[in-house]
Formats: C-alpha cells, sequence, structure tokens
C-alpha cells in the first residue's frame, strides 16, 4: 500500500494510526503531569491548565483527519488538498478557540491574585472588565476565521456586520451608553470597589463594576443596580475620600452664666480640644455666637483626623463627655427649652371675686 500525504504535509499509511492514537493519549498525559508540578497561580501553570481538555480534543480529531487524509490519498480516491486543510482548520479552530478562553480564565484568575495584594484597588475592578472583552474578541474572531475556512465571504460577512452594528446601535443606544459611562469611570476613576459612595439617593459601598452596570451594596445589606450611563449625570459623593471628619455642635448653657463664668466655660472647652491628639489641630473653632430664646448658644467646630466611622462614633462620644465634665467642674448646667412667663399684676375685680365670703 503505498503511503499517504495528510494535510499537515507528512506522509502516514493506515498502519501509522494506531501509533498516532497513542501519541496523542501520551502527550495529553506529559501535559496533565506537567500541569500537576507547576503552581496554577503562576503563568506556566495557568498554561498548562489550559491545555487540559482541549490538547485531548484536537489531537483526537486531528488523528481522525490524518485517517481520512491517508485513505482518501489511496489510488482511487481523489479528493483536494487545500478543502482539506481549510476543513481541517475549520474543525481545529473551535479547540484552539476552546483553550484560548481557558487561558484567559486562568491568567484572570492569576492577575485577580496579585491584584488583591496591591493597595489599589483600580486593577481589582479592571480584571472581569478586561476578561469579558477578550472573550467576546476571541469567539468573533473564531467565527470569522471558521467562516472564512468553510469558503464563506468574510468581506460581505464584516459589511452585513457593519450595516446591521447601525441599526442594533440605534436601537440599543442606552446600553452603549452605559458601555461609554463605564469608559468614563475608569478614566476619571471617581470610585473604586469597596469605597462608600452616595449617587443620588443611593448610598452604600460599591461591590462591582461592570460594563453596564455598577452594584452598590446599601448599609442595610441590599444590592442596587445603577446605570452606568447615569453615573455621567449624576453627582457622586465618595465618602471614602475624605482625610478627616467633621465634627459640629452647638452647646447651650443656662442664662444665670455670669460674663466670667462664660469666659471660663470657653477656654474650658478649648482645652480640651487642644488636648485631644485624635482632634486634627490645623483648625477648629469654640465660640460664644447667639443669646438664644433659651441659652447661651456656643459654636463648636472641628475635625477628627479619623475617617472610620466607628473610630470618629467613638472620637465624639469621648469629647462630648469631656464637654460635660468640663462644665460640671466650672458649675455651670446645660439649657435645655423653657420659657418664663411674669405676670405683672392680676384685676382687681378678678381677684375680689375669687376671695371666699366672710
Amino acid at each position: 500500500m503505498q503511503p499517504g500525504i495528510d494535510s499537515l504535509g507528512e506522509r502516514h499509511t493506515p498502519q501509522d494510526l494506531p501509533r498516532l492514537g497513542q501519541d496523542a493519549r501520551v502527550i495529553d498525559a506529559l501535559v496533565r503531569r506537567a500541569a500537576r508540578l507547576v503552581p496554577r497561580e503562576t503563568f506556566r501553570g495557568a498554561v498548562l491548565n489550559a491545555f487540559q481538555g482541549p490538547l485531548r480534543w484536537a489531537l483526537a480529531v486531528a488523528g481522525a483527519w490524518i485517517g481520512f487524509a491517508v485513505v482518501m490519498r489511496q489510488p482511487g480516491h481523489p479528493t483536494e488538498a487545500e478543502l482539506q486543510n481549510n476543513i481541517l482548520l475549520a474543525t481545529e479552530l473551535p479547540f484552539t478557540l476552546w483553550f484560548a478562553l481557558r487561558l484567559v480564565d486562568n491568567l484572570a484568575e492569576v492577575w485577580a491574585k496579585r491584584a488583591s495584594e496591591t493597595d489599589s484597588t483600580f486593577d481589582d475592578q479592571l480584571v472581569p472588565i478586561v476578561r469579558a472583552a477578550l472573550k467576546v474578541f476571541l469567539v468573533a474572531v473564531c467565527v470569522v476565521m471558521v467562516i472564512q475556512n468553510l469558503g464563506g465571504e468574510v468581506s460581505s460577512l464584516l459589511a452585513g456586520f457593519g450595516i446591521g452594528g447601525a441599526a442594533v446601535a440605534l436601537a440599543s443606544k442606552d446600553t452603549i451608553a452605559n458601555l461609554f459611562g463605564s469608559i468614563v469611570i475608569f478614566v476619571d476613576r471617581p470610585f473604586q470597589i469597596g469605597d462608600w459612595v452616595e449617587i443620588g439617593s443611593h448610598e452604600g459601598t460599591v461591590e462591582e463594576v461592570g460594563l453596564r452596570v455598577t452594584r452598590i451594596r446599601t448599609f442595610a445589606n441590599s444590592l442596587i443596580t445603577v446605570p452606568n450611563s447615569a453615573l455621567t449625570t449624576s453627582a457622586i459623593n465618595n465618602w471614602s475620600r475624605m482625610n478627616k471628619r467633621r465634627i459640629k455642635l452647638t452647646i447651650g448653657l443656662t442664662y444665670d452664666t455670669s460674663p466670667q463664668r462664660m469666659r471660663d466655660a470657653l477656654e474650658a472647652l478649648r482645652d480640651c480640644l487642644r488636648r485631644d491628639a485624635r482632634i486634627d489641630q490645623g483648625f477648629w473653632l469654640v465660640n460664644f455666637t447667639d443669646l438664644g430664646p433659651s441659652s447661651l448658644d456656643v459654636f463648636v467646630y472641628c475635625f477628627t483626623v479619623t475617617t472610620s466611622w466607628e473610630e470618629y462614633m467613638q472620637t465624639r462620644e469621648e469629647l462630648l463627655l469631656a464637654f460635660m465634665d468640663a462644665v460640671s467642674q466650672l458649675g455651670l448646667s446645660f439649657a435645655f427649652p423653657t420659657q418664663t412667663v411674669h405676670v405683672d399684676s392680676f384685676p382687681t375685680e378678678r381677684v375680689d371675686s375669687l376671695r371666699p365670703n366672710p
């Protein structure tokens, strides 16, 4: 029997097919063993792990096509070598796409692990976007290549996609607006994953930034989905970008406080702020500001050096207790809303009518 030439240009005989299948199994076993020896968190581990599955089936299909080529190359079975090559490529491309998609997932896992070890969260929210975009691109390229190898007109297909794409763009303008909104988020970076933000009436922690929507976990533990297009037209208050927190309050003292005692009280309150290391000493105010309806009002304005909500509340609590101690040590009292009714005199007739008869 005369040897045949497969679509890869190599000479084989039908007797070579069992050996080809055995070689394929050996290669697949070697790849699996190497993948177990190399950590998956590395680049080489990601590549070797992506080969598992696609390589075995690609070798099986290639072996089948080699057998087909050997048989068809025998006398009395004429065939076209170019057609064989094109069909072989068309059948192998899905396995190449399978490998590429697995490789993208594995590399994205490696990237995500390394991104989680950095201080910035920008790369954390970039990983899923790049992964999704690469997958869409690879699938599109594979479909075009398969159609081309099967004899289809790729240029006409692309032209049709162009016309269809314009129609789809008009019909899905909101989706495209969301896509551009995600681009604006990644360029301007108004927030990152884990930031505490307030967008319109929504407030919570950014949990995920996608191509179409941004998901915010509220403090009530509900999940709000905000279209990215809305983020380009809404004011975004990023509370996590604060470098200090404000304390603003008014303390009311009773009206029996003398001017000198008021001066002593102001100095005692200021001393409380000076001695507290958790208060930003760059700027704070303690001033007697108003003669209120029922109190002498003292305005207190300062900032804490921490931005943590828990630490801020603890600092505010202890500062208020220090104010109470200072006022109490001076013998003064805090005012509360009261009204004093002053009666100058009662009408004589009314008083006489209320007196009992002797």
